[in-house]
């Protein structure tokens, strides 16, 4: 489904579930309220089998079944309503409890894919805050329940609803603090848990202090949630909830926060019960203030690891002297550019004429000095969205994504004129000029030769070199790669 498709099918149920809210209780509420649920978990099994084959499937065909549990246990609560007879706990409840750890399996599958083997910090960061959510959640919703003289069942399957928010809330956290792309469908199947998580919040909270008329239309919410959920499903970004990522994590400072608050709410939920008298709010005080130094050093220590982990791999990846891209950055751009479907591509293989001279006659410091401002120029000669590299030496090469073959040529014209141009260096004006290799393949030619085109450049190089130096010379029509 298209990103414009998705749009619409999720402004109708924003729709659909502002109406369900207004007459809920009424026969055209129920009815609008399972039409439009039953479309919506259709939508999901029909998301979920087309979304692939093997391990990346299994989030979405659990997220189904969970939908399918849950409108299952709606259609059950509808007989009992219209029997005169519904329980307070039964065979529905089952089946909604058993949705939870359904999604909340999807979620850490998901991330699973998404950052294999780079889990750990994720997964402690979600325990921690999980941790004092759960305390929160015994003290505040769970146990209350316990001596209100009501029999077992109608005490623990009321219990098992914020337990079941808690294994959500964790998995949610797993993921949301775990590598990985961070597009719409990321952001819409995290709109979907916390519209849940409020939802089951307002079921618990707000009957305390409104009529259970207005507490019953928060099933619209929960209408809502679903839509949502199956939307990030029907997204044709989707695949990046189950697709490796390669972005390099970085401490958010809200993750920072997150963590400070985790680290005081426990203290703070154990004083409740003796009470905050000003000893205790001075030890609140003390703690806060102990928790966010000790929470900024580590933030500090943190950020200095990731500079210098980020200066590795820029190293890594460019050249010292000119900051250019070096040889690996090359190779697997052109890999990456001659895989895209009906992309073309340009290689310019370039080798300056005349820098052992220079190197002979003034000194390496001189020809430093030229390969820098060859370097610039080259740059500076390029596209927006071209790679320049060195490849060692006085070897550079171009690679264009999306250029032409004339495209290639008016380059290297371009690039001759301007490495020709003298460089100034202790009053001296240094000049070298440059032969041009140029190999150009088309879209639909592109294959995995991305070794070929770029053999095919060097060679034309050197002919160019043959030729009398100071030219460039396209690569052999005849190579099958070739669109010279």
């Amino acid at each position: 489904m298209t990103v414009g498709k998705t749009g619409l099918f999720l402004t109708a149920a924003v729709a659909a579930s502002a109406v369900t809210a207004a007459t809920y209780a009424s026969a055209l509420g129920q009815i609008l309220y399972f039409a439009v649920y039953g479309v919506v978990c259709a939508l999901a099994w029909w998301a979920a089998l087309r979304s692939g084959a093997g391990a990346a499937r299994r989030p979405w065909l659990l997220i189904a079944l969970a939908q399918t549990l849950w409108l299952t246990g709606d259609v059950i609560e509808l007989v009992f309503f219209l029997t005169g007879e519904v329980p307070s706990v039964g065979i529905s409840d089952v089946l909604w409890l058993g949705g939870y750890p359904l999604i909340a399996a999807a979620l850490v599958l998901m991330a699973r894919h998404r950052a294999p083997g780079r889990l750990r910090a994720g997964a402690l960061d979600a325990l921690t805050l999980a941790t004092v959510a759960a305390l929160a959640s015994w003290q505040f919703l769970i146990e209350p329940l316990f001596g209100g003289g009501y029999s077992l069942a109608e005490t623990i399957v009321p219990a098992l609803y914020p337990v079941g928010d808690i294994v959500l809330l964790a998995a949610a956290l797993f993921l949301v603090l775990s590598p990985g792309e961070r597009g719409t469908p990321t952001y819409l199947l995290l709109t979907a848990v916390f519209t849940y998580l409020t939802v089951d919040l307002g079921y618990n909270l707000l009957p305390y202090v409104l009529d259970y008329s207005y507490v019953e239309r928060l099933g619209a919410g929960l209408l809502l949630g679903h839509a949502v959920l199956v939307a990030a499903m029907l997204h044709p970004g989707h695949a990046e909830l189950t697709r490796p990522g390669s972005r390099m994590g970085t401490l958010h400072p809200a993750r920072v926060l997150f963590l400070g608050m985790a680290l005081l709410g426990t203290p703070a939920l154990a004083l409740r019960h003796s009470g905050f008298s000003g000893e205790e709010l001075a030890l609140i005080l003390a703690g806060s203030g102990c928790a966010a130094f000790v929470l900024t050093r580590f933030t500090m220590a943190v950020r200095e690891q990731e500079r210098l982990q980020a200066q590795m791999a820029y190293q890594a990846h460019h050249d010292p002297l000119t900051g250019l891209a070096n040889r690996t950055v090359l190779h697997d751009t052109l890999e990456r550019v001659m895989r895209a479907p009906g992309t073309g591509v340009a290689v310019l293989y370039l080798d300056l004429d005349g820098f052992k001279a220079v190197n002979d006659t003034h000194g390496h410091e001189a020809g430093d000095t030229v390969l820098g401002a060859v370097a610039e120029r080259l740059s500076a000669a390029v596209r927006g969205g071209d790679l320049v590299a060195r490849l060692g030496g006085d070897e550079f090469v171009l690679l264009c994504p999306g250029a032409s073959h004339d495209d290639a040529v008016r380059l290297a014209e371009r690039v001759l004129r301007e490495v020709s141009a003298p460089v100034p260096f202790r009053g001296h004006e240094l000049s070298v000029g440059a032969s041009v290799g140029i190999a150009a393949c088309a879209g639909e030619a592109a294959g995995n030769a991305a070794v070929g085109i770029l053999r095919a450049a060097d060679t034309a190089m050197y002919s160019a070199k043959r030729l009398g130096r100071g030219r460039w010379v396209t690569a052999d029509s005849a190579d099958p790669i070739m669109a010279a």
